[in-house]
């Protein structure tokens, strides 16, 4: 009997972990895409889903917006039309995809010179390439 416990558990043992993650992962992902629903208006989010990224206007500078996309990447600080910088800024652990479109929505619009200072910057592929 306790030979078959033991060899239940570690057969069981290894698919139950990644199992475990799994689904927590996917029930993260769904909670954080209900939370950015429910912040986004009816057109951003459609934006966001149509095109895969988000535009935030800058609080301070009416000419700049910050290009935001829908998986974890480089976000284009775009200023006149022209891509000025591209801007990285990550979590230390993992986040959903769509937590991390809202906190950099929410940092931008919270206080944009703390998110500039922290935000790593490379020079765009093509320097100040215009945006289509």
């Amino acid at each position: 009997m306790k030979e078959d416990i033991l060899v239940y558990v570690l057969f069981a043992l290894p698919l139950g972990v990644p199992l475990g993650l799994w689904w927590f992962n996917s029930w993260a992902q769904r909670r954080a895409c209900q939370l950015l629903r429910a912040v986004l208006t009816e057109d951003q989010y459609r934006h966001l889903v149509q095109r895969g990224y988000l535009d935030i206007r800058s609080p301070s500078h009416p000419q700049r917006f910050y290009r935001v996309p829908k998986a974890p990447g480089r976000v284009h600080l775009i200023e006149n039309e022209q891509v000025q910088t591209d801007l990285c800024l990550q979590p230390l652990d993992w986040v959903p995809n769509a937590d991390f479109v809202l906190i950099h929505k929410l940092m931008i619009e919270a206080d944009e010179e703390t998110y500039l200072q922290k935000a790593n910057r490379f020079v765009p592929l093509h320097a100040s390439r215009s945006i289509g």
